[in-house]
């Protein structure tokens, strides 16, 4: 009977360092979720959607303008997009090109019709705000895998939805961020919530994205995405619109000439 025992004992621990050898690291968990994000919105293509922005500052006041947006999906590499403004008149034709990469510093350019000129957004001006909204000029890089490091936190209702929540580490230079908590819908993998932490770890911003639609029975496109500056009092509203998907773009409409169209 004891060597019976033994051998089930045995057997038990063998059994618990085989299952131990298996789990999954904090780090190793939150890359699989981040790539499980990826490969589930991969296949589009391209898009175009059409985009109102609504400023608001700390007292309510609001500002809109009204942009068109293009998008071209890139494999092995981030995404390219053409962001056009199109109101307000005074900076009507203003034009952003943005060249997403996956370590490398991304190639942003923005054309400014007061100026006729382009003007190139250097690596370390990246963390700054885009035309005046709570957007920095980093946030509108396409999500790569390859530009983070991960750590799964927990699972937490987020309202209804059961979610992940996974921290990102930047691992681009000069970002303002030292790391974003980001919450994923378990069952769909699309982001429901991001904080954003500046380079002193205090909470900056939070990215709401909020009524989400699918397209093409497989792609998931928050209709509104709500930014909100938490040490300013600001907030960016975006109220997407008439997505178009799989349009026939090409690179040639993402080159530095499209942006001297814009003139």
């Amino acid at each position: 009977m004891k060597i019976l025992i033994k051998s089930v004992i045995s057997s038990f621990i063998g059994l618990s360092v085989l299952q131990a050898s298996y789990a999954q690291t904090p780090e190793q968990k939150g890359l699989e979720i981040a790539q499980q994000v990826e490969r589930r919105d991969s296949g589009w293509q391209d898009a175009t959607v059409t985009i109102k922005m609504i400023l608001r500052n700390k007292q309510g006041d609001e500002s809109t303008r009204d942009i068109q947006q293009k998008i071209l999906e890139v494999d092995e590499d981030g995404d390219k997009s053409l962001t056009v403004f199109n109101q307000p008149r005074d900076i009507k034709g203003t034009a952003f090109l943005s060249f997403s990469h996956i370590v490398n510093p991304d190639d942003q350019w923005l054309y400014m019709p007061a100026l006729k000129r382009v003007k190139r957004i250097s690596s370390s001006n990246k963390s700054g705000p885009f035309m005046g909204s709570q957007y920095a000029y980093e946030d509108l890089a396409s999500f790569e895998v390859g530009k983070f490091s991960y750590k799964y936190l927990r699972d937490e209702m987020l309202g209804a939805t059961d979610s992940f929540v996974v921290e990102n580490t930047p691992l681009y230079e000069y970002t303002g961020y030292t790391r974003q908590v980001v919450w994923i819908d378990k069952e769909r993998y699309i982001p429901l919530q991001i904080k954003y932490y500046d380079r002193k770890n205090d909470l900056l911003k939070t990215s709401h994205f909020i009524d989400y639609q699918q397209y093409l029975g497989q792609y998931w496109r928050a209709n509104t995405q709500l930014m909100e500056n938490h040490q300013s009092g600001k907030t960016t509203e975006l109220l997407l619109t008439d997505y178009q998907f799989k349009t026939g773009l090409t690179p040639r409409n993402f080159d530095k000439n499209s942006l001297k169209r814009m003139r």
